[in-house]
């Protein structure tokens, strides 16, 4: 795929959307192109969170290690951005990422993404909204699990 190619597909992504074609293309060309098939891990729990992905083609599942075994927590797809958590909090990875179908990703660098989030306070924002949605979506899920055990005298 060429670099203008590449620009074009993160345009698609809201967390770039406000950025300039420059500095987008700026970002292809210091980012990481990668493939993975069906089954292969993007990136496993518990890794040092050095990068941040974005899927530019195909699907992928979430999964966190659970008290038995392993849950499905998402399905990511087109125009995601996946383990930016590790790379804002400093932390390890906070889940797995397995490829569902062929997945085509750019690999973006954590000093590389701190930057741009320093010179797009409007990408910082983005960061913020879509973080503050997936916390949303967590204790929502989280009281109805909470609920289902309570009815059933767990």
């Amino acid at each position: 795929m060429l670099l203008n190619d590449e620009v074009k597909m993160l345009r698609q992504v809201p967390l770039f959307a406000g950025v300039s074609p420059a500095k987008l293309k700026l970002l292809a060309f210091t980012s990481e192109r990668v493939g993975y098939r069906a089954g292969d891990v993007l990136f496993q729990q518990g890794d040092v969170g050095d990068s941040a992905v974005v899927i530019l083609a195909g699907r992928a599942d979430v999964v966190v290690e659970g008290a038995k075994g392993p849950i499905k927590v998402a399905e990511i797809g087109e125009n995601a951005i996946v383990g930016e958590i590790a790379i804002l909090c400093d932390i390890a990875r906070t889940a797995t990422v397995i490829a569902q179908t062929e997945v085509e990703a750019l690999r973006i660098g954590k000093d590389n993404f701190l930057k741009l989030l320093a010179d797009f306070p409007e990408m910082t924002i983005e960061v913020m909204r879509v973080l503050a949605q997936r916390l949303s979506q967590t204790t929502m899920e989280l009281t109805e699990a909470r609920n289902r055990l309570v009815k059933s005298g767990a």
